[in-house]
């Protein structure tokens, strides 16, 4: 199962959860209503047969895909890579996430700007919604090879914080009140 808890700001090792206490962990629907992040258990041995993600990238128009694998031995420029994807930043579009092996940290920002840490591991799918503020972090495993899906061509244009004038930023705004209310 997913985990998800509320982070410290310590500012050492990103992959690590630095705690004074114990964390405080948030039930799933929780998530949803303080982030607008949405999660799904794909079967990530036959992904490609699966019901569920078949249904999510015809609904949602997915038509784009590719898979990256983050690894000190496959991405080059690691210790760059990994410090530009741990910057917090924004992007125009949903950013859809499918973990097919290994595992990381998603952190997104909620209502309050406080940081949630998104556990995923082999087979979760995360769906981040554009405008909100969010990184990505490997944990101390040092691996993960995931699904990555665009609707049309893949746009992967971070926009680091500050971008709070930016459309998509307003209207994820404008979305997250109304999910609060819900």
């Amino acid at each position: 199962m997913v985990q998800i808890w509320f982070m410290d700001n310590e500012q050492t090792d990103q992959r690590l959860e630095h705690k004074r206490s114990p964390p405080k962990y948030l039930e799933l629907s929780e998530l949803y209503k303080k982030t607008g992040v949405e999660y799904f258990k794909i079967n990530a041995d036959d992904y490609l047969n699966d019901k569920q993600l078949s249904e999510l990238r015809t609904t949602r128009g997915y038509t784009y895909e590719d898979e990256i694998t983050c690894s000190e031995k496959c991405l080059p420029d690691y210790a760059n890579k990994l410090k530009s994807f741990y910057t917090e930043h924004l992007h125009t579009d949903e950013e859809i996430r499918l973990v097919l092996d290994g595992s990381g940290y998603f952190d997104v920002r909620d209502g309050d700007d406080n940081w949630l840490r998104i556990q995923v591991i082999k087979g979760d799918m995360i769906i981040i919604p554009a405008g909100i503020y969010h990184r990505f972090t490997l944990d101390t495993n040092n691996f993960i090879r995931a699904v990555r899906y665009f609707i049309g061509e893949p746009v992967w244009l971070p926009h680091n914080r500050p971008a709070d004038d930016m459309d998509c930023r307003k209207a994820y705004l404008q979305n997250l009140g109304q999910l609060g209310k819900a």
